[in-house]
């Protein structure tokens, strides 16, 4: 069987689960703009009906700021990171409600903020792959290694978002949201994937960024969940993995 090293450590695996945003892409190159853009629309409909944001700009979906007040980075642990477009999008059209927008007309309003936000997502298309992930993914093609990606994102954009990436070949299984019932960390979206590769949880590593994907591994009986934490952080979120890396550098697979 196919193997992948970490370091002196291998495991036998005859296939792998990636999550996407943070995990194959850089989260912040492509949705940062679109987090900031969209937290300052709602600010600005806010202040014009003279209410203002009950919480930090931090608190609200876990978009973090740096002195100047520009987008800089995000809470792992946070909505943006974990949640579906859908939990959001019920976040911040809470925060019209609560400034007495009915329910109904602020959803539609929170969803017409997404939508400008994300024009320019797709004008600059600036999805960028994670560093090492291209040799990685070459190294599980030549090792004969099954890969499938599983996102709390559409399958849609996700397959939009590999052609981006250039990589959207290697992958023969993506699932995303709309094709599950139970999102992560529901082992569902897994073991849908796993059928589709032709693979048993035995023979699966999942690899993600969020302890959601680490849960999800586990509960499919993943014989290995690996985190990325580029920030080196992850030992204080990643709490469900058996292994956390920096980077694919420290990677390869072999027959």
């Amino acid at each position: 069987m196919p193997e992948v090293h970490i370091g002196n450590d291998s495991v036998p695996c005859r296939g792998i689960l990636f999550d996407k945003d943070g995990t194959l892409l850089d989260f912040m190159q492509l949705w940062g703009g679109w987090a900031e853009t969209l937290v300052k629309l709602l600010e600005g409909h806010l202040a014009v009906m003279g209410a203002r944001l009950p919480v930090s700009k931090t608190g609200l979906i876990g978009l973090h700021y740096d002195k100047e007040g520009r987008a800089a980075g995000y809470d792992k642990t946070g909505p943006l990171a974990m949640g579906t477009e859908e939990e959001v999008t019920a976040i911040l059209a809470w925060q019209l409600y609560n400034a007495g927008v009915p329910w109904n007309e602020a959803v539609v309003q929170v969803r017409q903020f997404s939508a400008s936000a994300m024009v320019e997502v797709e004008k600059h298309r600036s999805a960028q792959p994670m560093p090492g992930l291209g040799s990685f993914l070459d190294a599980c093609r030549v090792a004969g290694i099954r890969l499938g990606v599983v996102t709390s994102d559409t399958t849609t954009e996700a397959l939009k978002h590999l052609e981006w990436l250039g990589i959207a070949e290697y992958f023969e299984s993506v699932v995303g949201r709309d094709r599950v019932i139970k999102g992560k960390p529901h082992p569902e979206m897994a073991f849908l994937a796993m059928r589709e590769l032709g693979i048993t949880p035995e023979e699966s590593v999942v690899i993600g960024d969020s302890n959601a994907d680490m849960a999800m591994g586990r509960q499919a009986g993943a014989v290995m969940r690996l985190g990325i934490a580029p920030d080196g952080d992850g030992a204080g979120y990643l709490l469900d993995a058996d292994r956390i890396i920096a980077s694919y550098t420290e990677l390869t697979a072999t027959p």
